[in-house]
């Protein structure tokens, strides 16, 4: 075990954050941190890196544990060094032996004593232990992995934006490979690209990872267990996301239950109560059920979350078939070329995606769009056609002196103040923050304003940059619903798959300055990316002594190899099958054992009578959540088993 938080409580002045909560956090473990804005997830990391103390309970930690924290804290890191040097600084000692070996060398060069010659020797074998040697390999790799091109890294990293110093600093927690890897919202500064590339490193990371993240398809993808902050509690689950969800739904449907039965329980003992307490005979009798129920632990009923406010579009005219035409389009800046000589149409009803890594020119083709950037060739708009566009840069046309509420009353949509404080709503705007200023919103604030204003606009083509940076799951979830329900067309820029693939039908990829339309959804634009890759794949060619590649040799190669006897390595095959199937039959028995008695638990839990007992119902709930972790590994060797069962036996018919 890495770190145990233990019965926490933990408190913002008179504010619960946490009560009584535990987590166990393991090597191997994916986990995905989740809960509404504002409950608390930001604070049980810093409490896990020992920047807050709690009231009650312990945080316990082995010994030389490593903590790597990514937060947007560390923007106020500041540096002239080339971002290849700030990525080498996590190998600290590394670098410090490095310099020892470099001063010791010159040393050398006038006094060659035994001392000095030791000295060097053990420094040389530190370094190569540390693997030092690779240092500047490694970090390069990660880097360029996380979307920086070989010329940029060199170049200082005070030229940078935030998004790519954060991607940076990124580069280098990673490289410091501490014991647990923190991460609060990774992606929102990377693109597809590295974002896959991310993926693909945690995936085999050796540490604990814990992930606070909006973005559903990244965890899905990603973590092997959930833990979300909930009613000040911290509740666990196995799986991913999607496995969360279902999860979810059953252990609210079996708490309602309880409370409901709970209610039933305690309306007939308070009758019994009302009924025999004048009652000389049952007066006793009814004080003492008044007593227990005085000591009852109450179950909370199911708290629904935010409220499920449909966001609406309306679309005030009728566009023709064709929205828009690109003909003969070219851009650059300076000797970098976005687009030449592309050309494309947006129909009516398309929904279309621009995919692809930062500086391909997603953005600038959304401007030229918009008619907001200029070019070479031409842009044809159609007939009816009513824009709204939705960029970063639009955060300037708000009124700084204007509240929220005020800022949308003046758009002229005709909507009423409860349809506009409802829509604010959905964007994190509650109550009285309605009335804030805009000089004093954050730059994310900010955007949710303009989004906001850009929804109840009565456009029937929308053109949206990274709509889904600043909102919550919550959020989105009511943006890609409204989006699905839009009768316009639209053109998106997002780094966030699972909107991707909720809202588009189309998809756009600058491929070398051109325009390439897939029609269809991102998933079967990411199958048919797959396809593609592996039909282009190369056969490997080797050298030939003789002269000429080896391809034509190889047939004749495997030509031999069938006709050799097999008889020795079927009976190998066949051994290594019945030991697969034993296991196999095990893990079977194990797999029915674990769910019958994950039922029974979940029997037990929608009892009311458990509720009365907090110690017993916290033993059941402790074991009901190991249940669900030993299944969900059951399940994944269950799986790996019967795959290789299958390859087996396909290797005796063939």
């Amino acid at each position: 075990m890495l770190i145990a938080l233990q019965d926490i409580t933990f408190e913002f002045g008179s504010r619960v954050i946490l009560e009584e909560s535990s987590w166990h956090i393991e090597p191997g473990d994916r986990i995905g941190l989740i809960g509404l804005n504002g409950t608390g997830k930001s604070t049980l990391l810093r409490i896990i890196n020992g920047e807050y103390s709690v009231s009650k309970g312990s945080v316990n930690k082995s010994k030389s544990l490593s903590i790597g924290f990514f937060n947007q804290d560390l923007l106020s890191f500041e540096t002239d060094e080339s971002i290849l040097t700030v990525g080498m600084m996590a190998f600290g000692k590394a670098l410090e032996l490095e310099k020892d070996i470099d001063r010791i060398t010159k040393e050398l060069e006038h006094s060659q004593t035994d001392e000095l010659l030791h000295e060097f020797s053990d420094k040389l074998h530190e370094f190569e232990s540390l693997d030092g040697y690779n240092m500047k390999h490694k970090t390069a790799q990660v880097l360029e992995g996380l979307g920086f091109s070989t010329a940029d890294l060199d170049r200082p990293y005070s030229q940078f934006s935030g998004g790519w110093r954060m991607r940076v600093l990124l580069a280098r927690l990673i490289l410091q490979q501490p014991d647990v890897l923190m991460l609060d919202e990774p992606t929102n500064h990377l693109d597809l690209p590295s974002i896959e590339w991310l993926e693909r490193y945690l995936t085999s990371y050796n540490g604990a990872v814990i992930i606070v993240s909006h973005d559903r398809y990244f965890l899905d993808r990603m973590v092997n267990g959930i833990v979300e902050v909930y009613q000040q509690q911290l509740h666990h689950y196995a799986g991913n996301y999607s496995d969360y969800e279902v999860e979810k739904d059953l252990r609210r449907e079996m708490q309602q239950r309880a409370y409901e039965n709970q209610q039933d329980y305690i309306r007939q003992q308070e009758r019994f109560i009302e009924r025999f307490k004048a009652k000389a005979s049952k007066a006793a009798q009814a004080q003492s059920i008044a007593k227990r129920l005085d000591k009852l632990d109450r179950i909370e009923q199911v708290d629904n979350g935010p409220s499920k406010i449909r966001i609406s579009f309306s679309v005030d005219k009728m566009p023709g078939k064709i929205l828009a035409t690109l003909s003969g389009i070219s851009k650059s800046f300076g000797n970098n070329v976005i687009l030449k000589n592309t050309s494309a149409e947006i129909n009516r009803g398309d929904k279309i995606a621009l995919i692809g890594a930062n500086g391909k020119g997603k953005s600038t083709l959304l401007r030229i769009i918009a008619d907001e950037e200029s070019f070479d060739g031409d842009r044809t708009p159609g007939h009816n056609v009513v824009t709204s566009f939705y960029a970063q840069h639009q955060l300037e046309s708000l009124d700084l002196n204007s509240e929220i509420l005020d800022e949308l009353k003046n758009c002229g949509s005709g909507k009423t103040e409860l349809e506009l404080r409802q829509l604010l709503g959905c964007f994190l705007f509650t109550g009285d923050d309605v009335f804030k200023k805009i000089r004093i919103l954050s730059g994310g604030e900010k955007a949710r304003v303009a989004l906001a204003k850009t929804i109840i606009g009565q456009a029937n083509f929308l053109m949206l940059d990274e709509p889904t940076n600043h909102l919550d799951m919550n959020s989105v979830q009511m943006l890609i619903d409204a989006l699905a329900k839009y009768e316009g067309s639209l053109v998106l820029v997002s780094h966030d798959r699972y909107f991707v693939s909720q809202t588009a039908n189309k998809i756009w990829e600058i491929v070398d300055g051109e325009i390439k339309e897939f029609k269809g959804t991102y998933a079967e634009w990411e199958e048919w990316k797959k396809r593609m890759a592996a039909n282009n794949t190369p056969a490997p060619v080797k050298s030939n002594p003789q002269g000429g590649n080896t391809a034509a040799a190889e047939p004749k190669k495997e030509a031999k190899a069938e006709a050799a006897p097999k008889g020795a390595i079927n009976k190998e095959v066949q051994r290594e099958l019945q030991k697969q199937q034993k296991q196999f039959s095990n893990v079977e028995g194990q797999l029915a054992n674990l769910k019958a008695r994950r039922a029974e638990l979940e029997g037990t839990m929608s009892s009311p009578d458990i509720y009365q007992d907090k110690n017993k119902y916290a033993s059941v709930e402790a074991e009901y959540n190991d249940v669900l972790k030993f299944l969900q590994r059951a399940e994944q060797q269950y799986e790996e088993l019967f795959d290789k069962i299958m390859k087996l036996e396909a290797s005796l018919t063939n």
